[in-house]
């Protein structure tokens, strides 16, 4: 039974695959860095939420926005406080420069809950929480994958 179920969320990773690669390519046809992970991500979800077709069609525009957006609140995040020498400023600007963290932070707070509410027009809730899981699930097997990466490649670069 789950064999049935595996191969209908595999070959929608794969036509999604085949449809987003369009989104990721840049002029003169080469993908774009990271887009190798991004579909190791799509194929991932895909399978771990069980999408049926007509549930990725609606949910992946979906998810891609939901991602852009992230991202760039995230990329606010990291340049926000970043370079700033606190020895030489003002306990008001630095007490600014923290609340504008705050209010960042929140913002992705508040996206995510405006996204739960969107997906779950498109997919069920059980699928939103597994979402949620899978992509933490996904980053936690990436970084264990490069930590044994960098743990094999340590060990080889000492034998020689």
């Amino acid at each position: 039974m789950n064999r049935l179920l595996a191969r209908p969320a595999l070959l929608v990773a794969l036509l999604l695959l085949g449809s987003l690669s369009t989104r990721a390519q840049q002029p003169g046809g080469r993908q774009r860095p990271g887009q190798r992970l991004e579909n190791a991500r799509i194929a991932y979800i895909t399978d771990k939420i069980a999408l049926t077709p007509e549930q990725a069609q609606r949910f992946w525009p979906l998810f891609n926005e939901f991602t852009d957006k992230r991202r760039e609140l995230r990329k606010q995040t990291k340049m926000g406080l970043r370079g700033q020498d606190f020895s030489t400023m003002s306990d008001k600007d630095i007490r600014a420069a923290l609340d504008e963290q705050f209010k960042l932070r929140q913002g992705e707070i508040n996206l995510e809950k405006e996204y739960v509410d969107k997906f779950a027009k498109v997919i069920t809730l059980r699928q939103v929480a597994q979402l949620m899981q899978a992509e933490r699930d996904f980053t936690k097997e990436l970084i264990q994958r490069l930590d044994n990466r960098r743990a094999a490649g340590g060990a080889l670069s000492g034998q020689n």
